[in-house]
């Protein structure tokens, strides 16, 4: 077993907690640009899929059987399980959408899991070109998919319904995984720039201006703004947890979002159970102050709790082997003597 990085750790927990922040803004308050969320939502995935891709790349060249029914475990029957939970039949079914209810990280994952295993095994020379052309593709996909739905009759429907049930418009995000697999590949290059002030003060002023910028009903103008923003974003994440582990040591900040990185999954799946949507009745009035500053804290504080009673819920239901296991795929040493 590979040992754990304690800033890439900190670095999930960090995300995982804006993924908390912003499914408050978008279930509880109804307003997906409060309290900043228009800034974070630029890296917040990004991040995720970087991370998920420099941790995959270690485990890409191993059997593709193998790794494919450990993912499908993992990534798979939890979220399919906790999707039940939520929204039991006959609602359940309405939920394979393109989103799932929600659940569609996981879901989207493990298609990336399988698309990254097929494209390295056409030779190094494809690979980045076949990555690219997934993106980009899914990106169109996704820009008239809408249109798709409302259209389409017959056997055009039924494909229309296949793209949404295997999210073929958020394959948009591949990108930023590959990016997170040539990262590991060449990551002593990567560090080399990154540890250079100007470089890393270059992609933080791209970001920034990115995130001042309106959007435009052009496509491709929204895709540079995607993948620019999302890929200096995500460097920019990545160079500040890297070079500030010592810092957030000393502030005590480092070790709670190191275990929180490590129940990224625990707290995903279970975080929806969660979510006050009765705060619904409040948007108005927490709008009425007009300071995203304070739209900020209120968001965050809720996102605190939330996440504080996922812990908890994890931690008890971990306390179950069985359970553990088959709803957070969590390895025990019991089930593997007994296999």
């Amino acid at each position: 077993m590979s040992k754990r990085i304690g800033y890439i750790d900190a670095m999930r927990g960090f995300t995982m907690i804006l993924v908390i922040f912003a499914h408050v803004c978008h279930f509880c308050l109804g307003d997906d640009r409060m309290g900043y969320n228009a800034v974070f939502i630029l890296f917040r995935m990004p991040c995720f899929f970087f991370i998920s891709g420099w941790l995959f790349e270690p485990i890409a060249q191993r059997p593709f059987k193998t790794v494919a029914r450990h993912k499908m475990m993992v990534q798979l029957l939890p979220t399919f399980i906790f999707l039940l939970l939520l929204a039991p039949p006959p609602f359940f079914f309405h939920q394979l959408g393109t989103l799932k209810g929600g659940y569609w990280f996981t879901f989207v994952l493990f298609e990336f899991f399988i698309l990254y295993m097929l494209i390295v095994r056409l030779g190094k020379k494809w690979t980045p070109w076949v990555a690219l052309m997934i993106t980009i593709g899914s990106f169109c996909c996704s820009s008239y998919y809408h249109s798709l739905q409302v259209s389409a009759t017959g056997i055009q429907s039924w494909g229309v319904n296949l793209l949404g049930f295997l999210s073929v418009t958020l394959w948009r995000f591949f990108l930023f995984f590959y990016i997170g697999t040539w990262v590991r590949r060449h990551f002593d290059s990567f560090i080399r720039w990154t540890n250079k002030p100007v470089v890393f003060l270059l992609i933080t002023v791209a970001f920034f201006i990115v995130a001042s910028t309106p959007h435009f009903a052009n496509m491709w103008f929204e895709m540079l703004r995607f993948y620019i923003g999302g890929i200096t974003g995500m460097w920019m994440v990545f160079t500040i947890f890297r070079l500030s582990a010592s810092w957030l040591m000393r502030l005590r900040l480092s070790k709670p979002l190191q275990y929180v990185g490590t129940r990224t999954l625990d707290i995903y799946l279970l975080h929806f159970f969660f979510l006050p949507r009765f705060l619904i009745a409040y948007t108005s009035q927490l709008k009425a102050f007009d300071s995203q500053f304070l739209e900020f804290i209120v968001i965050m504080g809720v996102s605190l709790v939330i996440l504080a009673l996922c812990l908890l819920a994890s931690y008890v239901i971990r306390l179950s082997p069985f359970l553990g296991h088959y709803l957070f795929g969590v390895k025990y040493e019991r089930l593997k003597d007994n296999r």
